[in-house]
């Protein structure tokens, strides 16, 4: 590690030490809820207050620059250990899950390629076969300690830098299933993958980067509240084989993003078996609630899938990024990626495994460090100790939230993520969402459900309690009551500054 002034070993232990000090005092303000949850400034005003033009133009910057420099960042940076954050899927981290982020940017192994990083590489082996197991699947038999069955096939699965790129590697698997040619020639234009409607953006973006176009998207059958309804399916497949196109993949929920609703997953797996369909999961929250064995059911059949997505770092007290995508044939996912690098592979290897073949990405962080660092410290019962008590918790706000007059609730939550809204028009709900965000002391999102705006929450802490969402509501009430008294129309608007 080195410096303008040569070795930086010494600096990097002091300051090391003081931004850990920083980052511990911003993890206990945010568990006490202290201060702002989130502070929204214009980009122009929030890079003079860092400073940034002139630190970029002379470097250079001392032990009280960087003191300063970071702690105006933190004060500026959205606290999700806050109990006042109920925003957003990103998990509250583990001190673990940092702790693997600091090792990960010192050692910089890009571990795709096992021999930058062996270590990285068997742990990700590990959390592989592990989450495999969780879902039903064979291990991957690459470490030779947890081999498959005899007679089963070995699952597979890597570690991606999100969701988003996990469901475009899943997709690009269902796609060499169902047209292998595809890789040479291009997508086939007759393919259509069949998803809820309600599917996470990401499933769209797969689909039109892989050149078929959102055209190819094509909306599954489903009730008021967007779950696919599996006796409606057949018809629409029917439909789709009459018109000489072809499934290439039926995707299914676990859970929607906006709603936190499961799919009914084994009817649309046993469905899709079948008709010989690939069958995705995208689980990128809700598969986590396999660790629980009271909410596990709602994913009963997922093992019926050909493929899956699960984020680590939403449920699995894991910080961005991590994220599987798991295979219940391991063979689909190196099909997906029919491309020969030889200054970066070897084929087979007598010792050790890489990953590159099988994923996007090259210079990978060792993503599996993360979670194995939470795995060893909290185990897996506490992760799901975790979960069972953000799910009791949202039950819990749900009730206290529809008791309240004035208010309603979408449904009965499925998990961690809820939607609710006070009594008035859209345009409302976005006034007030925006109001509190302004005003830092909660942050919500929304969401659009059967033709009509939500806020939502997903409460992703254990310390958002009962007690906070009533300071919530009461903070919603005092903002209608303003909006009210300015006598904005229905679907009208007015400035910040005017409420």
């Amino acid at each position: 590690m080195q410096s303008r002034g040569g070795s930086s070993t010494g600096a990097f232990r002091r300051q090391g030490e003081m931004v850990l000090g920083l980052l511990a005092d911003f993890v206990d303000r945010g568990h006490r809820g202290d201060g702002e949850v989130v502070r929204v400034r214009a980009v122009d005003e929030l890079a003079r207050t860092m400073d940034l033009a002139r630190l970029i133009a002379e470097g250079g910057a001392d032990d009280d620059d960087l003191r300063v420099l970071v702690t105006i960042f933190l004060d500026n940076a959205t606290n999700v250990h806050h109990p006042a954050y109920m925003a957003h899927q990103i998990s509250v981290p583990h001190y673990a899950s940092a702790l693997a982020d600091l090792i990960s940017g010192t050692i910089a192994n890009g571990m795709s390629v096992y021999e930058m990083g062996p270590a990285a590489g068997t742990m990700e082996i590990a959390v592989i076969d592990w989450m495999l197991a969780k879902v039903g699947w064979q291990p991957t038999g690459r470490n030779r300690d947890r081999k498959p069955v005899v007679g089963e096939t070995p699952g597979g699965g890597v570690l991606t830098h999100g969701g988003s790129l996990a469901n475009l590697t899943a997709m690009l698997a269902a796609r060499a299933a169902a047209a292998p040619e595809s890789w040479e020639n291009g997508t086939p234009r007759d393919l259509v993958v069949v998803a809820p409607a309600c599917a996470h953006y990401s499933l769209a973006r797969a689909v039109a980067a892989m050149g078929l176009g959102t055209s190819a998207l094509v909306a599954a059958p489903a009730d008021g509240l967007g779950r696919v309804r599996p006796d409606d399916l057949p018809a629409l497949l029917d439909r789709l084989a009459a018109d000489g196109r072809r499934v290439m993949a039926v995707c299914a929920n676990a859970c929607a993003t906006a709603t936190g609703l499961y799919d009914p997953i084994r009817e649309i797996g046993e469905l899709c078996r079948d008709r010989g369909h690939w069958f995705h999961v995208d689980g990128a929250h809700g598969a986590s609630a396999l660790l629980d064995e009271a909410e596990a059911w709602r994913l009963d059949g997922v093992d019926l899938a050909d493929s899956l997505v699960w984020d680590a770092h939403k449920l699995l007290q894991t910080s961005a990024l991590c994220a599987a995508v798991l295979v219940r044939d391991g063979g689909t996912l190196g099909a997906a990626f029919r491309q020969e690098a030889v200054y970066v592979t070897e084929g087979e290897r007598e010792v050790g495994f890489d990953f590159i073949p099988q994923q996007f990405e090259c210079t990978k962080a060792p993503l599996g460090l993360k979670l194995m660092l939470v795995l060893a410290l909290v185990g897996e019962d506490g992760l799901a100790a975790n979960i069972a008590a953000l799910w009791k918790n949202t039950r819990l706000i749900n009730d206290r939230i529809a008791l309240r007059p004035g208010f309603e609730v979408l449904c009965e939550p499925e998990s961690n993520i809820l939607c609710f809204r006070h009594d008035g028009d859209d345009a409302l709900q976005t006034r007030v969402r925006k109001r509190i965000m302004h005003d830092g002391d909660f942050l919500l999102s929304q969401a659009d459900v059967g033709g009509r705006r939500w806020l939502r929450m997903a409460l992703m802490n254990p310390l958002t309690d009962v007690a906070t969402v009533d300071r919530l509501l009461d903070r919603i009430e005092e903002i209608v009551a303003e909006d009210r008294r300015y006598n904005v129309p229905p679907g009208g608007s007015v400035g910040m500054e005017g409420l």
